[in-house]
Order: structure tokens, then C-alpha cells, then sequence
């Protein structure tokens, strides 16, 4: 049987944490490494409820995309939601990893899934990693021939099952060059201007970015937070499931998007 360790091994394979952002906290964040792994849930947050899923499941390991703890705190108590669901994660023996922005920047990792499930061609990093060219930080590619904004859109909304997204700029307008940053990656606008993309694709952006990417011609897709993460922690569990084929390996059931589009 699997060891935590043994997780831990091929995450510094596939994702190295020497690729997370300077201010992320990335790796094995709760439990003992040397505990075997018989179960193993995969989810985007550490939440209520995907802390009881696991729970429920009998999970030895839960390997949430965001961080947890994602920051310092002095105290760990069940007065705090952080400190109630670390102590239930401690009580029942359940250990953490949190691949983060070292997944995100992967070769294989989150925007490069994202950015192939655009159709783009020719994909590299926005910013790619001196040692290791194919990651790095974000992701630009060619659009499809004739594509435009709407049709970028309407392929994204395909691929990731939503009904809608958020766009700056005409949806007639043509888009030939992509640039791509998954979650709140908005400040990679300006890189990938820079680069000649005409089109940014994130999760979610701040209200006046979207306002500089108007002001300079720059047509922007914005497709939730949530959704433009969530899948690849689908993909990801089918991944360890071919890996790690030991133990059961399955994705979150009962995590959602906390944002819900409601229509009066």
C-alpha cells in the first residue's frame, strides 16, 4: 500500500513546489508522511463540506488545490472556521496537500489544461520557468481560424459545462492570440499584452482591470473562479486513480461554485 510520502513523491515530480508563487504555501500542510493511503479525495477548497466528505469516506488524504492553512495564524481553535476544520482533519487522521500554484503552472498542470480545452495551438508560458521552459507562469496560444471572442467563449462554456461567462469587449470582435491564467489571475493582463495577445482568459478579474483591458483594445473571457480550476481537480483524481491504483482516488461530490447566477 501507498504512503502519504509516496503522494507527496510524485506531486515533486509533476508539480514541483520550487514553481509555486514566492508568497504560496504549497506541499504537505497537515499529517504524517509515513501514514499508508487507502483513500484519497481530491477537491479545489478545503470547506465543510468536503472536509465531511472525507470524513465519510474514510479518507486518509485530501488533496485540496487551495491551500489549507493558507496563511499564518497564532491560534487553532474550534472558535475559528479554519482551526474547526483543521481539528476535525487532525481528530480523524486525514492529511493535506495542496499543490496550488505549482500546479497552476506545471507542464501538465492547470493552465495548460485550461488553455488546450480552449483549442489553442502552440501553447507556452506566459512566463516560463528558466530551468524548465515548458512551465512556468500562465499560458498563450493561436486561437482556431475566424475565431472571435463569442465563439472563445461559447468553446469554453462548452468544455467546463456553464450556461454563461463574463466578457470584456464585442463578441464579434476576432481573437488570434490567447493569453491564460486560471483562478484570479488578473494581473497577467499586462504580460500578456505585451506578448500581442488579444484576448485574456482567467476566472475572475478586478473591475478596473477589466477597464484597462478595455481602455487598450483588450478583449478579456472571465470564467469564474471555480469553474476555470475545478475541472482539472477532476482530472487530476483520474490521474492518481492510474497511479496510485491501490487506493480509491475520486474527486469531490459535494463541493460547488459559492457563486450562483440568480435571475429575479
Amino acid at each position: 500500500m501507498s504512503t502519504i510520502a509516496d503522494f507527496v513523491e510524485f506531486f515533486a515530480r509533476h508539480t514541483p513546489p520550487r514553481l509555486a508563487a514566492d508568497w504560496d504555501n504549497v506541499g504537505l500542510l497537515v499529517g504524517d508522511a509515513t501514514r499508508q493511503v487507502s483513500r484519497v479525495l481530491t477537491c479545489l477548497t478545503v470547506t465543510d463540506a468536503t472536509v465531511q466528505e472525507a470524513i465519510d469516506m474514510g479518507a486518509n488524504l485530501l488533496i485540496s488545490h487551495h491551500p489549507f492553512p493558507f496563511k499564518a495564524e497564532k491560534r487553532w481553535t474550534a472558535d475559528t472556521t479554519t482551526g474547526r476544520l483543521l481539528l476535525a482533519l487532525i481528530e480523524h487522521k486525514i492529511a493535506v496537500y495542496s499543490p496550488h500554484t505549482a500546479f497552476d503552472s506545471a507542464e501538465l498542470g492547470i493552465n495548460q489544461q485550461l488553455a488546450t480545452r480552449l483549442g489553442l495551438t502552440g501553447i507556452q508560458p506566459l512566463a516560463p520557468d528558466p530551468t524548465e521552459p515548458t512551465s512556468g507562469i500562465g499560458r498563450q496560444g493561436n486561437a482556431p481560424p475566424v475565431t472571435t471572442l463569442g465563439d472563445l467563449a461559447a468553446t469554453a462554456c462548452q468544455q467546463l459545462s456553464l450556461s454563461s461567462a463574463h466578457i470584456v469587449g464585442d463578441p464579434a470582435r476576432p481573437v488570434t492570440r490567447v493569453g491564460v491564467g486560471c483562478g484570479a489571475a488578473d494581473e497577467l493582463l499586462g504580460i500578456a499584452m505585451r506578448l500581442g495577445c488579444d484576448c485574456f482568459v482567467t476566472g475572475e478579474a478586478r473591475f478596473h482591470t477589466a477597464l484597462a483591458a478595455a481602455a487598450n483594445q483588450m478583449t478579456m473571457l472571465l470564467l469564474g473562479h471555480y469553474a476555470s480550476e475545478r475541472f482539472a481537480v477532476e482530472e487530476l483524481a483520474r490521474v492518481l486513480g492510474k497511479e496510485f491504483t491501490m487506493a480509491q482516488i475520486t474527486a469531490s461530490a459535494k463541493e460547488a461554485d459559492p457563486l450562483v447566477l440568480w435571475r429575479p
